[in-house]
């Protein structure tokens, strides 16, 4: 049955957010510098643990907005903005202003979408801007079995999906060419090999990273009884070749920062 957006919420604060982004926003606190900038968005903050957190790093005069579409995971990071008393400008509309600095969350953004989304976010940075995604090579472990889970669940005719879900993920290469052809200079990409591990293939599939994040967006163009039955497969192809070992995938957690080019 599918979650409510509050529902969804809840589950990503309390299983995505300290494990899922908190791979990401760890590169990002480790490879990235702050220079003073003055104004500051965060894009996709989810429930609001890493924006909290640059917000301790910041200077007092700093001012640092957070935007995101996520109406529910907006309020529960407004709470805990509260709770601190940290000044965080929640916005629920998409800002027109611009800002020094743009950091963005891209680690749920589907791939056909990454362009679109890395030009929204560029044109509002007058300065620098940050994003952190996965990039190719990631879930190769996953898509092996899913494509076999199409077969084997007499889904042939939909199986080449997978075939362009695996080839739209994009390459670190093509990740700094988007940046460069959005004006962006002074391209630096980080990269980072995340492995998450699961019991066995009921885990994995039921885990809430995998049940309610991905595999909605990955089986979103087959209805809820062909997304049933690959489910089950693919739990059963896990196990199967599993030999009572743990599952593990990896994601290529991947940072880009770049500056404007001044004109």
């Amino acid at each position: 049955m599918n979650k409510t957006e509050k529902e969804l919420a809840i589950l990503r604060d309390l299983f995505i957010t300290p494990d899922w982004t908190l791979r990401f926003t760890e590169i990002f606190d480790k490879n990235f510098k702050f220079a003073g900038d003055k104004e500051i968005l965060y894009v996709n903050p989810g429930t609001g643990n890493h924006v909290l957190g640059l917000r301790e790093k910041l200077e007092a005069d700093s001012r640092i907005a957070a935007y995101s579409d996520d109406m529910q995971a907006n309020i529960l990071a407004h709470g805990k903005a509260d709770i601190v008393q940290a000044e965080i400008a929640f916005l629920n509309e998409f800002p027109r202003e611009t800002f020094d600095l743009v950091i963005a969350d891209a680690s749920f953004v589907q791939p056909d979408e990454m362009s679109e989304f890395l030009g929204d976010i560029t044109d509002l940075s007058d300065k620098r801007v940050a994003y952190f995604l996965p990039t190719a090579g990631s879930f190769g472990e996953i898509f092996s079995f899913l494509w076999e889970s199409f077969l084997n669940a007499d889904l042939l005719d939909s199986s080449v999906e997978i075939e362009r879900l695996i080839s739209t993920i994009p390459t670190i290469s093509a990740v700094e060419e988007m940046a460069a052809n959005l004006g962006l200079s002074k391209i630096k990409t980080v990269t980072g090999s995340e492995i998450f591990e699961f019991a066995n293939g009921t885990d994995f599939i039921d885990s809430p990273l995998v049940a309610d994040f991905l595999l909605p967006a990955w089986l979103d163009f087959i209805d809820e009884d062909e997304q049933e039955r690959v489910r089950v497969t693919l739990a059963k192809l896990i196990d199967d070749n599993a030999e009572n070992l743990t599952f593990r995938f990896t994601v290529k957690a991947t940072l880009l920062t770049g500056e404007k080019i001044s004109i």
